[in-house]
C-alpha cells in the first residue's frame, strides 16, 4: 500500500504564518477564475472523494528592486506601472479535492512542458491539455493519493493553441525607450521539422528523403524572434554535415527570408526560404538581428510567486481569493524533459525562496531531464532549445556547475555547484533526479554524478538522490527501427514508487530508497569504446558510435552575470566528458532500477537509437528513442540468425517459470521502495498474461 497521509488544517499553524509575514504575501495581486467545474463527472477517487477543476489567471507584479527579483536578467529594462511595478500574467489551471481536508495537503506543481501538461500522463497513465474526464485521470493514482495538481504557464515563447498555459511578460526596452536590437543565433535542421511541416514538402520527392525547401527559425509551439530585416544582407547562413565539420556559407542571392507556399515563395521574418532546398540532416547555422527581447527570466519569478500564493496566501474572497487557502503543506516540483530542467536551473538561480524568505518547493523531481538547465533566464533566449548528440549543440543548455556538491572545471577555472544559492538563502529543496538510459546517451546524464572529465565519481549532496531507470527511453517507450510489440518499457510504475518516497523523506523525513545510477567505481558507468567491446554482436545492430558531449561554449562576459550574449554564435571550447552506462552479455544494462523487462528479459532494450542514413547523417543517435531487439525465441533460431544472446526456451523452461521470475523481482523492488505494491501486481499479471 502508498502511504497516504491526510491532510487536517492546523490552527495553529496558519496562525503561525499570519504573524510572520505580511498580508501582501506574494506578489500576486489578483486571481481571475474563468472556469470551476467538477472532474471526472464527479466521480469518486478513493478515499479522496470528488475533484474539481479551476482554470483561471493569476495577475503578478514583481518589485524590480527587492533582492529576491534580483536574479531576473534585463528586468530593470521592462516597464513598470504607477506603483514602479512589472506586471505579468500566467495562465493556471489546477485540479484539487472537492473536499480539501479529505486529500493530503501536498500541493505538486507539473512544470508546463512547452505548454503542456504532462503529470497525469507521467504518474496516472492519462493526461491530455484539458482534462476533464475519467479518461483524462488515467488510473486515477495521484487523485487517490490525495495531491492537489497545478499547471501554470512559465514560458513566454509558447504559441496559443491546444489547451496550452502561457504566461504574458513584457518586452525590455532601452534607457531612452528605443527597442533592443541583437544578433540572435539559430539551428534549422531538416528532418526535426519533418512530423511538423507538410506544406513545405517538394512535390515529388521522395518520403525518405524529404527535401524542405522552407523552414521556421524555431519549433516546439514556440514563438521566434523575427528578423528586424527582410533583407538578408546583414544574416549569415551556414550548413554543415555535423557540428564537427567545416562550415560551408550559404551564398546570400541562394536563399532568404521567406516559406514556401503553393509553390510561391512568401515574405516571412521567421523562416528561412533556400532555393535549392535544405541538405536532409545538414546542420544550418542562422545568424541575424532581431528586437523587442522578452523578459525571459520572468518566468521563473511568476513560477516561484504562483507556488507561494497558492501554498501561503489565506485570502478566501476577495480579488487575492486563494481556492487552496489554508490547505497546503507541502508542495513539490515535478518536470520531465524541458520542464525537469527549468525545475534544475529554478534551483540553481535561487528561486526556492519567496519575498518572504519562506522555501517555495519542500522537493523536486526532474524527469529526463539529464545534467542540463536551460536558456531560461536570458535576452532572446530560446526556451524549447537544448543540446543533443547531433542538433542544437550551440545552445548552451548544459553547463558547468553540475553537481550538487563543489566542483571545479580544470579547463577554465570555474568552480561551484548547482545548489550554492539554494544553501545560501537556506531553501535546499529535497531532489530526485529521475533518468532514463537515454539521457546518458543524449543528454549528459552522468555529469550529474561524476567530474567534467569523467574520471571519477563525484559526491553527491545528502539532499539528493538520483535514480536511472535501466532499458527505457526518454519518452518511456521504444522506437525507431525495433518497435516494441507491446509497450512495457514505461517508467510510471517506478516513478510512482519515487513520488511516494519523495513524499514521505520531504514530510516525515523517512529516508528515501538508495539512489541507483551507474558508477565508475564498480565498472557500471565506462566510456564508449569500453562500451562497444561489450555489446553483443546482435544481427542488424550495430553500437553508437558517438554520444552527447556537451561543448564548452562561451556566449561572452555577460551571459552568467547579465544574460547577454555578445558572442553570436558562442565560442566554442573543449567537450565535457560523459561516460554511458554498460550492459550485460544480452545488451541490458546492469544498473540502475531494474524493472522485469531488464531482469527478467524477452528482449534488449535500450536507450538509443540510431538515425537512419535516409535522414541525410547516419550513425547519428535520435534524439529521444530506444530500441527493443527481441531474443530469438527458439535455441534453433537463434543458431540460423547468428544471435549470440540466449534464446527465450533456453532462459525459460516454462511460462510459469517466467511468471516466478518476475513476481520475484518484483518483491526485491517493492521491499527496496522502487516499487509499489498495487504496480507490482500489475506486472505480475502482465507477465501471466503474456502470450507464450
Amino acid at each position: 500500500m502508498t502511504a497516504r497521509a491526510f491532510f487536517v488544517p492546523l490552527v495553529t499553524v496558519a496562525i503561525a504564518h499570519a504573524a510572520c509575514t505580511p498580508s501582501r504575501d506574494t506578489q500576486v495581486v489578483r486571481v481571475e477564475i474563468d472556469e470551476r467545474a467538477s472532474f471526472a463527472g464527479g466521480h469518486a477517487f478513493g478515499d479522496t472523494g470528488p475533484y474539481e477543476k479551476i482554470v483561471g489567471r493569476l495577475h503578478i507584479e514583481v518589485d524590480p528592486d527587492h533582492p529576491a527579483n534580483d536574479r531576473v536578467s534585463d528586468l530593470a529594462l521592462a516597464p513598470t506601472n504607477e506603483r514602479g511595478r512589472v506586471e505579468v500574467w500566467t495562465d493556471f489551471f489546477l485540479l484539487k479535492p472537492v473536499d480539501a481536508g479529505r486529500g493530503n495537503g501536498r500541493l505538486l506543481y507539473d512544470v508546463a512542458n512547452r505548454g503542456n501538461k504532462v503529470a497525469l500522463g507521467t504518474f496516472n497513465g492519462g493526461g491530455g491539455n484539458d482534462p476533464g474526464t475519467l479518461a483524462d485521470a488515467g488510473d486515477g493514482f495521484l487523485m487517490e493519493e490525495g495531491y492537489s495538481i497545478l499547471w501554470s504557464g512559465w514560458s513566454g515563447d509558447v504559441a496559443a493553441g491546444n489547451d496550452r498555459v502561457q504566461i504574458g511578460v513584457p518586452v525590455a526596452r532601452n534607457g531612452d525607450g528605443s527597442p533592443i536590437v541583437g544578433r540572435i543565433y539559430a539551428e534549422l535542421e531538416s528532418t526535426v521539422y519533418g512530423l511538423y511541416i507538410a506544406n513545405v514538402l517538394e512535390p515529388g520527392s521522395d518520403a525518405a528523403m524529404r527535401r524542405y525547401r522552407s523552414l521556421p527559425f524555431d519549433w516546439g509551439s514556440s514563438l521566434p524572434y523575427p528578423s528586424v530585416e527582410m533583407d538578408n544582407g546583414s544574416a549569415t547562413l551556414v550548413k554543415r554535415p555535423r557540428r564537427d565539420a567545416e562550415g560551408v556559407e550559404v551564398p546570400r542571392d541562394e536563399w532568404s527570408f521567406g516559406r514556401l507556399e503553393n509553390g510561391a515563395v512568401v515574405p516571412d521574418p521567421t523562416w528561412v526560404h533556400v532555393e535549392e532546398g535544405f541538405e536532409p540532416g545538414w546542420l544550418y547555422d542562422l545568424v541575424y538581428e532581431g528586437k523587442d527581447p522578452r523578459v525571459t527570466g520572468l518566468g521563473l519569478a511568476a513560477t516561484r510567486d504562483a507556488i507561494s500564493f497558492f501554498r501561503y496566501a489565506s485570502d478566501e474572497e476577495g480579488p487575492r481569493a486563494n481556492p487552496l487557502a489554508g490547505t497546503v503543506e507541502f508542495a513539490y516540483g515535478y518536470g520531465g524533459s524541458q520542464s525537469g530542467r527549468f525545475l534544475h536551473h529554478f534551483v540553481y538561480e535561487g528561486f526556492n525562496a519567496d519575498l518572504g524568505g519562506r522555501i517555495v518547493f519542500d522537493a523536486i523531481m526532474p524527469h529526463v531531464a539529464g545534467a542540463g538547465k536551460g536558456i531560461f533566464n536570458h535576452r532572446f533566449g530560446q526556451t524549447t532549445r537544448h543540446g543533443s548528440h547531433h542538433e542544437e549543440g550551440l545552445y548552451p543548455s548544459d553547463f558547468f556547475p553540475f553537481n550538487s556538491v563543489q566542483q571545479r572545471d580544470p579547463v577554465t577555472g570555474a568552480s561551484g555547484s548547482m545548489l550554492d544559492r539554494a544553501r545560501a538563502s537556506g531553501h535546499v529543496p529535497r531532489v530526485f533526479f529521475t533518468q532514463t538510459s537515454t539521457e546518458y546517451w543524449s543528454r549528459a546524464a552522468s555529469l550529474l554524478h561524476t567530474d567534467v572529465e569523467g574520471k571519477v565519481d563525484a559526491d553527491v549532496d545528502p539532499s539528493v538522490r538520483i535514480y536511472m531507470i535501466a532499458g527505457t527511453a526518454h519518452n518511456s517507450m521504444t522506437g525507431g527501427a525495433y518497435q516494441s510489440p507491446v509497450n512495457r518499457t514505461t517508467t510510471r510504475p517506478a516513478m510512482r514508487a519515487l513520488l511516494v518516497a519523495l513524499d514521505r523523506w520531504a514530510a516525515d523525513g523517512v529516508e528515501p530508497p538508495a539512489s541507483r545510477y551507474p558508477r565508475i567505481d564498480d565498472g557500471t558507468l565506462v566510456d564508449l569504446a569500453a562500451f562497444r567491446e561489450r555489446w553483443p554482436g546482435i544481427p542488424g545492430a550495430a553500437a553508437p558510435e558517438g554520444h552527447y558531449r556537451p561543448l564548452r561554449l562561451d556566449p561572452g562576459p555577460r551571459w552568467y552575470t547579465e544574460g547577454i550574449a555578445d558572442h553570436v554564435p558562442p565560442k566554442i571550447g573543449p567537450p565535457f566528458e560523459t561516460l554511458v552506462p554498460t550492459v550485460d552479455a544480452d545488451g541490458n544494462e546492469v544498473a540502475g532500477i531494474r524493472l522485469p523487462h531488464v531482469a527478467v528479459p524477452l528482449a534488449t532494450w535500450t536507450g538509443w537509437n540510431l538515425r537512419n542514413a535516409s535522414w541525410g547523417v547516419g550513425g547519428m543517435l535520435t534524439r529521444w528513442m530506444g530500441s527493443y531487439l527481441a531474443f530469438p525465441r527458439t535455441q534453433a533460431e537463434g543458431s540460423r540468425l547468428a544471435d549470440p544472446r540466449r534464446s527465450v526456451e533456453e532462459r525459460y523452461r516454462t511460462h510459469d517459470e517466467y511468471v516466478a521470475q518476475v513476481e520475484r523481482v518484483c518483491r526485491e523492488l517493492v521491499a527496496g521502495g522502487y516499487l509499489l505494491e498495487r504496480d507490482a501486481a500489475a506486472l505480475i499479471r502482465e507477465a501471466a498474461a503474456l502470450a507464450w
